[in-house]
């Protein structure tokens, strides 16, 4: 049962899918991470349904785009999409490392991050409208679980620049030996299952996942110490967009 309960937890707080309610055990809570690409799983299939659907019915680029780009927020809630808002927030002040991280745990909304969001939509939207090919939209669908593959990693991986939090929680909880194992294998499916749609757009795409995650690992040293769930977040959010952008330029191809 603990695998079921683990899923649970993972969904119940990575989406805004119901799920059952239940304690959060430390024992669960152990293989948590390993369900993290299954959400982005779940993000990819709607958007490819969304796809299929908006082909059949003739929707214009400008719609199919806008509601492709908001479906991942609506399922997810928009958990990640915060971290990316707080942590721009936080970068763009150039305080020291301890007020950076205050940044972070601060409710408020500063204009940075507005900026910031306003300029991420607007681009994500416009890559997506570039992309008319069925394999760009699968790679684009796969890219959901690459991202969520590396974040999982990132975590029991990288150290935390916080010793509390909720991604301390599940990074000091996680079997970090299993957990290593059972998303790098999900990471090689998937990168290969983008290079069997589109070996060009594939291997783009991977080399473009990559390198934001190492961006991300030396952003998150330099600048914070260590990753925390804000962090996270922020990751995800630009892997999704870089890989997207990637795809745009290499549609044509």
């Amino acid at each position: 049962m603990n695998w079921i309960n683990a899923m649970i937890i993972t969904f119940s707080m990575y989406s805004k899918i119901p799920m059952p309610r239940m304690e959060w055990k430390e024992k669960d809570m152990k293989y948590a991470m390993i369900f993290f690409p299954f959400v982005g799983a779940v993000v990819g299939g709607t958007l490819f349904v969304w796809w299929i659907l908006s082909e059949r019915l003739g929707i214009e680029i400008f719609f199919k785009s806008a509601l492709a780009v908001s479906l991942p927020i609506i399922i997810t809630g928009g958990i990640h999409l915060d971290g990316f808002l707080d942590t721009m927030d936080a970068i763009s002040s150039y305080q020291p490392r301890e007020k950076k991280l205050e940044i972070l745990k601060d409710p408020h909304t500063g204009a940075f991050a507005i900026i910031s969001g306003l300029v991420y939509v607007i681009l994500y939207i416009g890559a997506v409208s570039e992309i008319n090919t069925q394999s760009g939209w699968l790679i684009m669908c796969l890219g959901f679980i690459v991202s969520r593959s590396l974040s999982g990693l990132s975590l029991v991986w990288f150290p935390s620049a916080k010793k509390e939090g909720l991604l301390h929680t599940f990074s000091e909880a996680a079997h970090r030996r299993l957990t290593r194992i059972v998303l790098l294998l999900v990471l090689i499916l998937t990168l290969t299952g983008m290079i069997f749609c589109n070996p060009v757009q594939g291997i783009v795409a991977g080399l473009t996942a990559g390198s934001v995650f190492f961006y991300y690992k030396r952003l998150s040293f330099k600048e914070f110490g260590g990753i925390t769930g804000d962090l996270a977040g922020f990751f995800l959010q630009i892997c999704e967009l870089f890989i997207v952008i990637s795809l745009a330029f290499t549609d044509k191809l």
